[in-house]
C-alpha cells in the first residue's frame, strides 16, 4: 500500500449537514410524499447540481418558474430560503479533520459540489473551512463531481499523487469516479465508521 500523504474531504454530508427538508417539510405540512414528489419532479437533484456547476441561481429559478408556474412559490423558496437548509457542522467529522491537520502529516484539502453564490454563506458560518490548505468549489470551476475535469483540477492544483491520497465523500458515484483515477476512496457513513476506514490506511487518530 502506498503511503498516504493527502486527505481530500467532501463538505456537504461529510462535514456540513445540508438538507432541503429543513425548509420544505413544513411547507408541505409534514407530508413527506408530497415533498419528495416535488424534489423528484421539479426542484430535482440534477437541477440543483446544475447550479453547483456554475449555472446562475436567478436564471435557474426563472427557468423553472416558467416550466412549472403553478409551483412558483416553492421554486422561489428553494434558493430564497436556502440558508435554512444549512444545518450545523457534523462535529465528529470536524474533530477528525482537526486531528489530521494538527498531526502535520498530511496535506488536507476539500473538493465540494457547491454553488459559488451560496458558498460564502457557509464560509461565514463554519470556521473550520479556513483550516484547509485549499478548497476546490465546483461553482467556481464550472464543472462538478463526478466528472473527471474537477478531479484533475484538484490533483494538479495541489500537486497530489492519486495513489497517495484518500477522498472522503458520502456519494458512492463520486467515490467510484475517484477510484477510476487511482484515488483511494472512502464512502462516508458516520464519523465512527470513518475512523475505522482510516485505520485501514494506517491512519490512527
Amino acid at each position: 500500500m502506498n503511503k498516504i500523504d493527502t486527505i481530500i474531504f467532501d463538505l456537504g454530508g461529510v462535514l456540513i449537514d445540508w438538507n432541503p427538508e429543513y425548509v420544505f417539510l413544513n411547507e408541505f405540512n409534514g407530508d413527506r410524499k408530497k415533498m419528495q414528489c416535488f424534489f423528484d419532479n421539479i426542484c430535482t437533484s440534477d437541477w440543483n447540481e446544475n447550479q453547483d456547476a456554475g449555472y446562475p441561481i436567478a436564471q435557474a429559478t426563472e427557468d423553472l418558474v416558467k416550466a412549472f408556474p403553478k409551483h412558483e412559490k416553492h421554486i422561489r423558496l428553494f434558493y430564497g430560503d436556502w440558508e435554512r437548509m444549512l444545518g450545523g457542522a457534523i462535529n465528529g467529522t470536524v474533530n477528525i479533520l482537526d486531528k489530521l491537520i494538527k498531526s502535520k502529516q498530511y496535506k488536507v484539502v476539500a473538493l465540494t459540489n457547491w454553488s459559488s453564490e451560496t458558498f460564502p454563506i457557509a464560509q461565514a458560518r463554519f470556521e473550520f473551512l479556513k483550516w484547509f490548505e485549499g478548497i476546490v468549489i465546483s461553482g467556481e470551476e464550472k464543472t462538478r463531481k463526478p466528472f473527471k475535469d474537477i478531479f484533475d483540477i484538484i490533483l494538479n492544483r495541489f500537486n497530489i499523487t492519486p495513489e497517495n491520497s484518500i477522498f472522503i465523500d458520502d456519494n458512492l458515484r463520486n467515490i467510484e469516479a475517484a477510484n477510476n483515477l487511482g484515488i483511494n476512496g472512502i464512502q462516508f457513513e458516520s464519523p465512527k465508521e470513518l475512523i475505522k476506514h482510516l485505520k485501514n490506511y494506517n491512519i490512527h487518530l
